[in-house]
Formats: structure tokens, C-alpha cells, sequence
């Protein structure tokens, strides 16, 4: 129960400051209003910074199912605390995604473009190319996963508690480097949920949640993340 809810907190303080800062950016009459994609990428970086402040002494802050499988998968994670820390990832991100749509409560019905308040939930991409997307999505996830182990063996920056700022360099490495062509995901938890709090609140105008993609920013992440944890393993073992 503790790892949950770690886990839920984590997660939706992870998706209450990152989908927070893509709202800001693209809802009408934000003050943040077209600041672009530094802005989103920046604050996407410190919110997993924060969110694995926030619970990384408890569970570890995975805050991302492609974490926690790829974990169990080369044996840093027993598989019996996968399903806890699965539940509390999906919970966390529907709940920090319904708190951005409280936060934003006036800015929905003045908003016009109904494909600007779904990206507020959820990643699409530039080019519409599935098999493409979702070599994106491996390709990011790889590289988070391979990150996070190769900054968790580095004795220094774990003693003094700069790892999880790392993190979230990582993170904006990989927005401002990979993250165009399909609005870097590389998070089941971080798209899927949120997908599904937007078709279930009641947001003025909106249009469909686009399950077609929903798939790509599952199984890319999913699929990369395994691939980037056995690659970490593989070369410099545990």
C-alpha cells in the first residue's frame, strides 16, 4: 500500500505540473499563452525533477509503467510489486489530469480549437505515420530507461541528491531532442490516463479522444523500455 501510494502522489503531481505547463501553453487567454516549446519541454523537465523528489525515497518514484516493467524485467523489481505500483501510476495520472482541468476551469470554454484541449491530455503527432511513431516512442523510451539506470549507478550525484534534478535533465534532453515528431509520451500512465479523464469530463466543445493512436504511446514506451533496460544491463551488468 505505501509503494501506491507513493506511486499515485508521485504521478499526479508528475502530470499536474507537466500537462499543467502544456495547457498553459496552448489554452486561449492563458498568460502563458504561445510561450512554445521550450516553455512545455522545461516544465515537463521540472516536473518529473519534483515528482521523483516527492516519493523517490519510498518507492523509488517509477511514476511510469515502462519503468517498473522494465525493472521487473532484468530483475531489479520484484514482479509481486508490479501490479501496486501499475495501479498507483494510472490513478495518479487521472487524478493530476482532472486537477489541470480544475486548474484551467475557465480557459476550456474559451478555447475554440478542440484538438488543442485533447493535447492538453494526451500526445499526438506531428505526421501522422503509426509505424513511425511508434519507432519514436521505442527510441525515446530506450533512452529514459538507459538514463535513469546509468544516473542510479553513479554513487556521487545519488549522496547528494541530484539525481533526481538528472532526471529531469534527462527528460528535457529528451524533449527538446526527440520529443517533436510525436510529443515524446514515453509514459503509458502519462498518456493513457489523462486520454481517459478527457473523455469523461465534461469539457465545453470538446471532440473525440483519438483512441486510433492511443495504442502507439502504450506499446512504443512499453516495447522501449525493456529494450533500453536489457541494453543498460547487457553492457555494464547490475
Amino acid at each position: 500500500m505505501r509503494m501506491f501510494t507513493a506511486e499515485l502522489v508521485g504521478t499526479a503531481l508528475l502530470i499536474l505540473l507537466g500537462n499543467g505547463v502544456v495547457a498553459g501553453v496552448l489554452l486561449a487567454k492563458s498568460k502563458a499563452e504561445k510561450s512554445g516549446w521550450i516553455v512545455i519541454t522545461t516544465g515537463w523537465a521540472l516536473a518529473v525533477a519534483m515528482g521523483v523528489y516527492a516519493v523517490g525515497r519510498i518507492s523509488g518514484a517509477h511514476l511510469n509503467p515502462a519503468i517498473t516493467l522494465s525493472l521487473a524485467a532484468v530483475g531489479k523489481l520484484p514482479w509481486s510489486q508490479v501490479p501496486a505500483y501499475l495501479a498507483g501510476q494510472l490513478l495518479g495520472a487521472f487524478l493530476g489530469a482532472v486537477l489541470v482541468w480544475l486548474a484551467y476551469l475557465a480557459h476550456w470554454s474559451a478555447t475554440e480549437d478542440r484538438n488543442l484541449k485533447l493535447l492538453v491530455f494526451s500526445t499526438a503527432p506531428a505526421i501522422r505515420r503509426l509505424s513511425a511513431n511508434v519507432v519514436t516512442e521505442i527510441i525515446g523510451t530506450f533512452v529514459l530507461t538507459f538514463g535513469v539506470l546509468a544516473l542510479g549507478a553513479n554513487k556521487a550525484p545519488n549522496d547528494t541528491g541530484l539525481t533526481p534534478l538528472l532526471v529531469g535533465f534527462l527528460v528535457w534532453a529528451i524533449g527538446l531532442s526527440l520529443g517533436g515528431p510525436t510529443g515524446y509520451a514515453i509514459n503509458p500512465a502519462r498518456d493513457l490516463a489523462p486520454r481517459i479523464a478527457h473523455a469523461i469530463l465534461p469539457i465545453p466543445g470538446k471532440g473525440g479522444s483519438d483512441w486510433g493512436y492511443a495504442w502507439v504511446p502504450i506499446v512504443g514506451p512499453l516495447v522501449g523500455g525493456v529494450i533500453g533496460a536489457v541494453a543498460y544491463v547487457g553492457l555494464f551488468g547490475a
